[in-house]
Formats: structure tokens, C-alpha cells, sequence
């Protein structure tokens, strides 16, 4: 379990009954995920009767460490973050996914599980497809499994940039890199987080957050009151971030045909 800000384990899909499914949004569909978005017509087509819109709540736990994955997620809207969570308690973020990506890349590779958990920081929604049924796409030459690989890869290097960042970058650098990469899979320039929630994500101690974030308000670039964050000079927290941001950025647009990580929109 993570310290401070507690997440609630969902059942297998965050129905509040079996009877009961919530309100979904008319307006996702499965093309404003850039994976599926960059799918040949054939290739979509045949893909969309097995797909399932599913609502992603805040602190939903999509599968949790060693967990077997039934799923994977192509997100629309919100973004999840994959954390590590030691014996002690303690954790740390490997990387965020938006509508940039999927979550469940266990089942694309075959390991069917991993030791990390996905936890969703923005509310928001995913169209979920069987693992299952992503296994029969294994047996088309089509463009899904190719498209999926490569962002694994952009994946990993988002996972190794991580860790370079950690070692050698300044908490400052990092906090900004942290609050544009919310942002950028954000709805707008405001975000719901708690700086216990930050430091939790960031491996770090909440005092270290708190100062950090001081500064960056004192500079006039971010807004901070009781959870709630509004990146107010999105420039001016791109300066003060280090390069692995744009070292990330730059691996995705590489790799996945068509990729754009614009502000606030994912657009």
C-alpha cells in the first residue's frame, strides 16, 4: 500500500455493480487513443467489436504487483501512473501513461503479469481489450502487435529516464517534469494531487515537495492550495525541468507513428 493517500482496490471493473454500469461519456471513442488512432482502417475495424469503454476512476488500482493481466487499457482520457511499492511501504513512479499509450504491456509481451501496480492518478476512461483476444492478433500480419512493441520500447526508456533523473537531477527538476507530465495528459492546466501523493511518486520526502514547490510558486509558475495544482507559465517549469523530458518525448515521436504530447490535451 502506498503511505499517505490510501487507493481503494476496485473490483475487476470499476462497475458499481454487475447490474449497474455508470454513465459513460458520448463523446470518447477509440480513435482519440494515439495507438488505435494510428491503426490501419483494416486493422481498427477488425479490432473494434472486441473493445470495451470502460471508466477510469481516481485511485483506481488497475492490477497490482504479480497480478495476472486480463486486460490491457487503451486510454482516452486520464492518465495512470506504474509504481513500484517496496516491503516497507515505500514507492516510486516508472513512468505515466495518457491516451499516448496503453496499460497492461505484461500480456502484450507474454509475462501475463508484473511487479509494479497501475494506478490511476486522472480520472478519466480507457477502452479495454482482452488479453485473450490480444493474443489472436498475434496470428494476423497486422499492424497492432508491431505498433505495440515499439511503444514497449518507448516505454522502457521512458522507465530508464526515470532512473537517470532520480540519480542525477535536482527534486526541483524533478517536480516540474512531474507536474508537465500531469498536465500534458490533463484535461487542463489544473491537477488534483496532494503533495504526500507527489513524494510518494516521486520516492522522496513530503518536506522536500513542500519546498520544492514553494519555489516554483514564488516564481509565479505553478498555483498550490489544499490538493490543488494549476500550472499557471508552463515555459517557465519546461525551463526549470531538466532534459529527460524532452529526451522521452522525442524516443515516443520516434517510435509511434503520428505522436503528439501537446499541452493540457494530448492533441
Amino acid at each position: 500500500m502506498l503511505r499517505g493517500d490510501s487507493y481503494r482496490a476496485y473490483p475487476e471493473t470499476p462497475f458499481a455493480s454487475k447490474d449497474r454500469k455508470p454513465v459513460l461519456s458520448a463523446q470518447q471513442t477509440p480513435r482519440q487513443n494515439r495507438l488505435l488512432a494510428a491503426l490501419p482502417l483494416e486493422d481498427y475495424e477488425r479490432l473494434l467489436p472486441k473493445l470495451e469503454l470502460v471508466p477510469l476512476p481516481a485511485g483506481w488500482i488497475i492490477h497490482t504487483a504479480g497480478a495476472l493481466e486480463k486486460y490491457v487499457f487503451f486510454l482516452t482520457e486520464g492518465f495512470v501512473c506504474r509504481v513500484y511499492v517496496t516491503e516497507t511501504g515505500a514507492s516510486a513512479r516508472l513512468g505515466l501513461t495518457g491516451r499516448e499509450g496503453v496499460i497492461g504491456v505484461a500480456a502484450v509481451l507474454g509475462g501475463e503479469s508484473t511487479p509494479t501496480q497501475a494506478v490511476v492518478l486522472g480520472a478519466g476512461y480507457a477502452y479495454r481489450l482482452r488479453a485473450d483476444a490480444l493474443n489472436d492478433e498475434f496470428s494476423y500480419p497486422g499492424a497492432l502487435v508491431p505498433l505495440l512493441l515499439r511503444y514497449t520500447q518507448a516505454l522502457i526508456a521512458q522507465t530508464a529516464q526515470i532512473a537517470v533523473c532520480n540519480r542525477h537531477h535536482t527534486l526541483e527538476q524533478q517536480l516540474c517534469r512531474w507536474l508537465l507530465g500531469c498536465a500534458d495528459r490533463s484535461p487542463s492546466n489544473k491537477i488534483s494531487m496532494t503533495q504526500e501523493l507527489i513524494a510518494n511518486m516521486l520516492g522522496v520526502r513530503r518536506e522536500g515537495v513542500t519546498e520544492a514547490a514553494g519555489h516554483l510558486q514564488a516564481a509565479g509558475l505553478i498555483h498550490y492550495n489544499r490538493g490543488h495544482i494549476t500550472v499557471l507559465d508552463r515555459p517557465g517549469l519546461e525551463a526549470r525541468s531538466c532534459e529527460c523530458r524532452k529526451v522521452v518525448r522525442r524516443e515516443y515521436a520516434r517510435l509511434i507513428p503520428g505522436f503528439v504530447l501537446a499541452p493540457a490535451r494530448l492533441s
